[in-house]
């Protein structure tokens, strides 16, 4: 059974880092594209960060303050964040897609994990 779980939500001050992991289990993502998307209340799941192999892409919003790595020993990708701003709370979420097309597109995604809270305050 495929899972992907992530971690490392929680509540942090503007202009604080977290860092979010998402353990993949089930296979091997090995040639996966792993994308992070977030979606904050009231709002639909848009793109964060991706990274397939040794490429990476961000959203506008998020480039210079995110950076997205892969540890494929662990089979986890991570996100760290820095400087965050309050426009960043969102349930965060972590896909997977076997392509790397399309890499912005939540709906083109197979594998989803289950979200993890991130609360910036002002």
């Amino acid at each position: 059974q495929v899972q992907l779980v992530e971690s490392g939500g929680g509540l942090v001050q503007a202009g604080g880092s977290l860092r979010l992991s998402c353990a993949a289990s089930g296979r091997t993502f090995s040639g996966y594209t792993m994308g992070w998307f977030r979606q904050a209340a009231g709002k639909e799941r848009e793109f964060v960060a991706a990274i397939r192999t040794m490429t990476t892409y961000y959203a506008d919003s998020v480039k210079g303050r995110f950076t997205i790595s892969g540890d494929n020993t662990k089979n986890t990708v991570y996100l760290q964040m820095n400087r965050l701003k309050p426009d960043d709370t969102a349930v965060y979420y972590c896909g997977a897609r076997n392509r790397e097309s399309y890499f912005d597109d939540p709906g083109r995604y197979d594998y989803w994990g289950q979200g993890t809270q991130v609360t910036v305050s002002s």
